[in-house]
């Protein structure tokens, strides 16, 4: 039984993620992870290092800015306690070189999983931006994008909360699908499939009206195709052209298509989906652009192996359309964000952090 779900491609890479030596000295950053509790050290509990501590002894997170101010972290007992599990453990790095290694391992663990889910399926990255929300998402995104050629990261308006906003905000989808199993050559059954698509749409628009829906409604028309004798598909948007649009889709995903091969028109799907209604934030976010303080503070903070100057922005201080150059740290209640150097970051209408990675 084939349904839709969700694809989402997921690592061992938070915050709290651990960081330790395995049995060949090789430094290791999850997917162990210290949790809510006991957590980082920086929290006050925890006694192994994480990547929180790690962003922390770097200057990546800044002690008295966490959670806009609200709690401060602990960085004399981080550093004691990290000092001290690396002498435990006989390593000779400093406190610092340790700390960055977690972030390349922690780093590379991450970049892995986006070419699996970009490179491996036919997409290049260097089309795309690179959405990054959640407390510490922002705290990666640049680097992450540099190595993978991305030219532009976006850190959305409050993004410790977009998961949630996200849910209060999601459109009214439904999904409908009928298994068929018709084979074809180079010609549709336009006739056959535009009556099934009717039954389906028929059973859409009577579930909308029982649950008392109301509003207009987008249609999306998919079929599920594969090369007679596979035993996957690919889903493809139902068109005049869709059997052309199946062999290049095929030949992007792996390389390679059949010109003169029969194929199999599998299963039918329809969804619907409602508009939500709007949502409000960019007038939420417009009241609160010019709080804080437009001066930046001046903090230490390790990018590579050097130790610079980096100017710390509350991201409420921010002005749109102004643009602000690396290397900076942007902190806000929910989120820390950190620009490399020579970056160039500004805030868009609504509110969201650009930050132009290439040209």
């Amino acid at each position: 039984v084939g349904v839709p779900m969700l694809d989402i491609h997921t690592v061992g890479a938070g915050g709290g993620s651990i960081a330790r030596f395995d049995a060949a000295g090789a430094l290791r950053v999850g997917p162990e992870s210290a949790g809510a509790h006991p957590g980082p050290i920086c929290y006050g509990r925890g006694t192994q290092p994480t990547v929180a501590d790690a962003n922390l002894i770097l200057g990546r997170l800044q002690a008295h800015r966490f959670l806009g101010g609200t709690f401060r972290l602990d960085l004399e007992r981080t550093r004691r306690i990290v000092s001290a599990w690396l002498k435990k453990q006989s390593c000779k790095l400093s406190l610092e070189q340790f700390a960055a290694g977690v972030i390349r391992v922690v780093n590379a663990t991450m970049e892995k999983a986006i070419r699996v889910v970009s490179i491996e399926r036919g997409f290049d990255p260097r089309e795309f931006a690179l959405v990054a929300f959640g407390g510490a998402g922002g705290l990666h995104a640049c680097e992450l994008a540099a190595a993978l050629g991305i030219p532009r990261v976006i850190v959305p308006a409050l993004p410790g909360a977009l998961s949630a906003f996200g849910i209060l905000v999601s459109d009214v989808v439904k999904d409908y699908s009928r298994t068929v199993l018709w084979r074809t050559l180079d010609e549709l059954p336009v006739k056959r499939l535009n009556e099934e698509f009717r039954v389906l749409r028929r059973k859409a628009d009577e579930d909308f009206r029982t649950e008392g829906w109301r509003g207009v409604v987008r249609r999306q028309l998919s079929v599920d195709v594969r090369y007679r004798g596979q035993g996957y598909e690919l889903n493809v948007p139902y068109t005049g052209g869709l059997i052309a649009a199946f062999r290049r889709q095929h030949e992007r995903r792996y390389g390679y298509s059949y010109p003169a091969r029969e194929i199999e028109l599998v299963t039918l799907r329809l969804r619907i989906i409602m508009k939500s209604p709007e949502s409000g934030l960019s007038k939420a976010r417009a009241g609160r652009v010019e709080r804080g303080s437009a001066d930046p503070e001046r903090v230490w903070a390790f990018f590579g192996n050097k130790k610079i100057k980096a100017s710390t922005y509350d991201r409420n201080s921010l002005q749109p359309g102004r643009k602000y150059s690396g290397p900076a740290v942007v902190t806000e209640y929910s989120a820390t964000t950190v620009v490399p150097p020579g970056k160039r970051f500004w805030l868009d209408r609504t509110g969201n952090l650009l930050i132009q990675i290439c040209p």
